[in-house]
């Protein structure tokens, strides 16, 4: 099985608030910034519709994901003051979900487990 295929990912969309879509853009700079230095992320991407941004990103394990979410922190608090977390979503393989449904649960994720794929 291929490395991204064993990876977890974090799918959170975003809707930004009417105006704010510019301050959100320029929040996403640092948010890249910040992430470029995780030796643990396979991919860190935004994408726009409309008002609804998504952030699509995936790291080597769930102590990937957690280092994650500690080094933006601050960003994510910025973030919902200009915007609401509409959804998340977390991928993955099993054990790698199950040791992020305790630390994870306040966001609400929906958790997907790994079934089968390519190799």
């Amino acid at each position: 099985m291929s490395e991204l295929s064993q990876a977890v990912s974090i799918n959170p969309y975003f809707k930004v608030q009417e105006g704010k879509l510019d301050s959100f853009k320029e929040l996403m700079t640092r948010f890249v910034a910040k992430t470029q230095t995780e030796e643990t992320c396979h991919y860190y991407d935004f994408t726009v519709c409309g008002n609804v941004v998504f952030c699509r990103e995936a790291y080597a394990g769930a102590a990937g994901v957690l280092k994650h979410l500690e080094n933006v922190g601050a960003c994510i608090e910025e973030a919902l003051t200009i915007s609401e977390l509409i959804r998340i979503e977390i991928h993955g393989p099993k054990a790698e979900v199950d040791q992020l449904r305790e630390p994870l649960k306040e966001l609400g994720p929906d958790f997907y487990e790994h079934v089968t794929g390519v190799a």
